[in-house]
C-alpha cells in the first residue's frame, strides 16, 4: 500500500475512492481544495495527533511592554503555562526557613532516613509553599488574536527589555512539514466524505433527472449518506480521540 505523503495524493486517492476515473466527480477543483482544508482543520482542532507539547521562548522587545502583550505564533492553540519569572526560591539565604527545609530534606535523602518516599512529599511540599507565598505569573492567551497577555508585570519592572519568558505550550503539527498527516486514517475517511458531501450537492440541482440508459440522478442520496458518515466520524473523534477537556487546565 503506498504511502500519501502530499496534498495532491491524497486528493488523487479520495476521488478513486469515489470512483475516479470510472464515474465522474462533478467537483469542482476549488471545492476540493476547500474541503482539504476543511478537513485538516477538524484534524488539528480536535485530534491529539495534531498537536504536541513544546516550549515557547521570546525576548522582551521594547514594542512589547508599549503593547502590553507578547505576539504569539497562529500554530498555537493553547498556552499551558509560564514559568515563574522570579522564582521565590531562587534568591533565599542560609538562614531562611525554605532553605533549611530543603537542606535537611538532602541530608534525610542522603543518610536514607527518609527514604524517597519522604524526600519526593516533602519536595511536593516545598513546591506548594512556593506556589502559595509567589505563585505563578497572572496571563491570559487569545489565541486568535496571537496575543499573550501578562497581567501586572510590565508596570512593575519585573519584566524589562531584553529578558526572556518561558512558557510551555501546544502547538499545531505543520502537515507541510510532517507529511505523514496526510496519510492519516481520520485525514483521508474525513476529507472523503466532504468530497463526497460536495458532489451531493452539487447534483441535487439535478435531481430527478434521468439519463440515457434509464439512470436517474439522486443527488440527495449521495449528499445524506456523506453527512452521516461525516457525524460519525466527528462523533469518534471526539469520544476516542481527542484530549480530555481537562487536559490543558494546568
Amino acid at each position: 500500500m503506498a504511502v500519501i505523503a502530499s496534498r495532491d495524493q491524497l486528493i488523487d486517492y479520495c476521488l478513486r475512492r469515489l470512483g475516479e476515473p470510472v464515474i465522474e466527480i462533478n467537483v469542482d477543483v476549488d471545492q476540493i481544495e476547500d474541503k482539504v482544508d476543511d478537513a485538516l482543520q477538524m484534524y488539528q482542532e480536535y485530534h491529539s495527533d495534531a498537536t504536541f507539547r513544546t516550549f515557547l521562548k521570546h525576548q522582551i522587545t521594547q514594542a512589547d511592554k508599549d503593547n502590553g502583550y507578547i505576539p504569539v505564533s497562529s500554530n498555537i492553540i493553547f498556552i499551558r503555562e509560564l514559568f515563574d519569572i522570579n522564582p521565590t526560591f531562587s534568591n533565599v539565604d542560609m538562614f531562611d526557613i525554605r532553605y533549611q527545609m530543603m537542606l535537611n530534606s538532602i541530608g534525610d535523602f542522603m543518610n536514607f532516613a527518609g527514604g524517597i518516599s519522604y524526600f519526593y512529599q516533602l519536595e511536593q511540599y516545598l513546591e506548594t509553599l512556593d506556589m502559595l507565598l509567589d505563585g505563578s505569573p497572572k496571563v491570559s492567551f487569545a489565541r486568535r488574536q496571537g496575543r499573550l497577555y501578562i497581567f501586572g508585570e510590565f508596570g512593575s519592572g519585573d519584566l524589562n527589555v531584553g529578558d526572556y519568558v518561558v512558557a510551555e505550550v501546544y502547538s499545531i503539527v505543520d502537515p507541510q512539514a510532517h507529511t505523514s498527516i496526510y496519510d492519516d486514517m481520520f485525514v483521508k475517511n474525513y476529507t472523503t466524505s466532504l468530497i463526497k458531501q460536495q458532489w451531493g450537492m452539487n447534483m441535487s440541482k439535478f435531481e430527478g433527472m434521468q439519463l440515457p440508459g434509464g439512470v436517474t440522478i439522486n443527488g440527495r442520496q449521495l449528499y445524506d449518506d456523506a453527512t452521516s458518515e461525516l457525524e460519525r466520524l466527528e462523533e469518534k473523534l471526539r469520544l476516542e480521540q481527542e484530549l480530555p477537556p481537562d487536559f490543558f487546565m494546568g
